[in-house]
């Protein structure tokens, strides 16, 4: 049953991208940062989390998981460290994925002849 509403709340987050494209003409980097933005009010509210248990991956994947983890990590840092904290939590969760995007970015950069 789990991989059903995976499936059916992560179907549901790219539906909702899909329609912002189409409907309201937004731009693929205007609907990315508004999930990055709506992910981290979801986990202002500490609403995500329970998104994450509910949905697992369906939650975990999308862009709106990347918005969590930044809130979710500079709070966390925040609460041990007091004002620095805010900005090495930011880092914290989502430096891996940061560093991977840039890591295969250039990567690909080498190998295909990026269009100038």
């Amino acid at each position: 049953m789990i991989y059903l509403w995976a499936f059916l709340v992560g179907g549901g987050i790219c539906v909702v991208g899909q329609i912002m494209l189409d409907v309201f003409k937004l731009t693929p980097a205007h609907v990315m940062s508004s999930f990055v933005v709506i992910g981290a009010i979801l986990d202002g509210f500490d609403l995500y989390d329970k998104l994450i248990e509910f949905a697992g991956a369906g939650a975990t994947v999308p862009i709106t998981s990347f918005g969590h983890s930044l809130l979710h990590g500079a709070m966390e840092q925040a609460d041990e460290k007091g004002f620095i904290g805010i900005a090495v939590g930011i880092f914290h969760l989502t430096s891996a994925g940061i560093a991977s995007a840039i890591l295969f970015g250039f990567l690909v950069a080498i190998f295909f002849k990026p269009k100038g």
